[in-house]
């Protein structure tokens, strides 16, 4: 009978413990003195719109952040501790002030989606030399970049699945078959020609939206 009881508190506490877990990585911080508080529990860090001074803040208790919104926030530079954010995996930096990442973001090794949207000032060939460098990046947002062409270092990129060109000044598909992993082109709102879109039938190896 003993043995029942505890096996069934057992079972009770663990789906106590996963329903928790699953809360927390539900749960949405849009206020970093709050997240502050408990760090460790926080999965979702949404800061944009916001005019803060994020140099001070210790990013390296952010332990299991997987989603960083930055988005709107003035930002001359990027601050170099959320390289320190090991288990990020979305990143938007959009709308911002700064011309280049900082050499050490290739630490961020599990990043899968970077937003780099509304970016007048950013070095893009730069930039993507950096972000080819992380190993799961599989999507890319340039939009609205005010792009005329692509540089080629986004020839270097590996496993890129997704890259994203809407609202940008682009008169041509860019020559991208090299990358062999590419599933998905968006070139909606540039300014290709209705004669070029129509080879969106051949075979590129991966589907293109106008």
């Amino acid at each position: 009978m003993k043995t029942t009881i505890i096996v069934a508190l057992l079972f009770l506490a663990t789906n106590f413990l996963v329903a928790q877990n699953t809360n927390n990585r539900n749960k949405e911080f849009n206020n970093i003195e709050e997240a502050m508080k408990k760090p460790e529990l926080v999965y979702k860090l949404d800061l944009s719109n916001q005019n803060i001074d994020l140099e001070g803040v210790d990013w390296s208790k952010f332990i299991n952040i997987e989603y960083l919104n930055l988005k709107n926030d003035h930002l001359k530079k990027i601050p170099k501790g959320i390289t320190k954010l090991t288990s990020l995996k979305v990143i938007d930096l959009s709308g911002n002030d700064f011309d280049m990442l900082p050499s050490d973001f290739i630490k961020l090794t599990k990043l899968e989606e970077v937003y780099l949207n509304d970016e007048k000032n950013m070095n893009l060939p730069k930039t993507l030399n950096i972000l080819a460098k992380l190993p799961n990046l599989k999507s890319l947002h340039l939009e609205n970049d005010k792009l005329r062409a692509l540089p080629s270092e986004i020839l270097n990129f590996k496993n890129l699945e997704n890259l994203y060109l809407a609202n940008n000044e682009l008169e041509a598909i860019p020559q991208i078959k090299p990358l062999n992993h590419l599933k998905y082109l968006d070139l909606k709102s540039n300014n290709i020609r209705p004669e070029l879109q129509d080879m969106k039938q051949l075979n590129f190896g991966f589907k293109i939206n106008f």
